[in-house]
């Protein structure tokens, strides 16, 4: 059994939120390039030089990638041989969100739904806990953007429809979405499960670093065939039209009922933000 104190969560939490807000990931550095090196437009090839300025001027002043900081989610793994001591889990969780909102100057972006009173602290955090085998802990901080969000999508399909069905409703959803989530996007594909897993595994779909191929074979086959019809639509970077509306696709599958095949597609902006620590 591994003792860990609660205040040592909350640190972690804490510099997790400031550095996912503050510090993208090499993965999305890279693929920018990447994508920098096959659009064709003149446009779209400025908005992505913009991009990484933008990325490497927050690292450099600490100053928030985007000033949409997020509704902090948060992923936990616990290991069912850790005991944490000194406090709750969540409750140092939630003072972690808190304190890092509160001293990294991050905007607040809780209320509540009809009044749209601000809770003052972006709390509450949606958080996750899996338990697992181990004596570590491993929290991965997610700030969520609204803009990419709102663009995401649900659906119950009939299980005929099959994988046409999936490939038209993730293209749907983000020829719809348009400029909104300010592309180029990540696309998250829950695919199975039930009506609230589906849309879980599209979020966590979307924690996979770009560029790692999905380990199904299969799978990885259908990301980069959605992926390049999704090139196809012509939004572009930040909508204003171009090769690269995407960066990448990553879908999750799920066994599910045989009456049902639930799709969940969790849109996700250029500011791919998160950060993991273990403890």
């Amino acid at each position: 059994m591994k003792d860990i104190h609660c205040q040592e969560i909350i640190s972690t939490v804490k510099r997790l939120f400031i550095e996912a807000n503050t510090e993208l990931g090499q993965d999305m550095l890279d693929a920018f390039k990447s994508a920098l090196a096959k659009e064709e437009s003149p446009v779209g090839q400025d908005i992505l030089n913009q991009l990484m300025e933008n990325a490497r001027l927050a690292k450099e002043t600490k100053v928030p990638i985007c000033q949409d900081t997020g509704l902090a989610v948060v992923f936990v793994e616990l290991g069912q041989d850790v005991h944490v001591v000194g406090g709750g889990l969540k409750d140092a969780i939630e003072e972690g969100v808190r304190q890092g909102y509160r001293e990294g100057y991050l905007r607040k972006s809780a209320c509540h739904p009809f009044t749209r009173k601000n809770t003052g602290d972006n709390t509450p955090a949606v958080i996750y806990i899996d338990v697992v085998p181990g004596e570590q802990v491993k929290i991965i901080a997610v700030p969520k953007g609204g803009g990419s969000e709102n663009m995401s999508r649900i659906y119950m399909l009939s299980p005929a429809m099959g994988i046409k069905g999936v490939k038209e409703k993730v293209l749907e959803t983000v020829r719809e979405a348009g400029p909104n989530p300010c592309p180029p996007t990540i696309i998250g594909v829950g695919i199975g499960g039930t009506f609230e897993q589906a849309a879980l595994q599209a979020k966590k779909a979307l924690l996979r670093p770009v560029g790692e191929p999905n380990p199904d074979p299969e799978i990885d086959r259908l990301e980069r065939e959605w992926l390049e019809e999704i090139n196809r639509l012509g939004i572009g970077p930040q909508g204003l039209g171009g090769r690269i509306t995407s960066l990448s696709v990553h879908i999750h599958i799920l066994p599910c009922h045989i009456a049902s095949l639930p799709v969940a597609i969790n849109v996700q902006c250029h500011a791919n933000r998160h950060k993991v620590a273990v403890l």
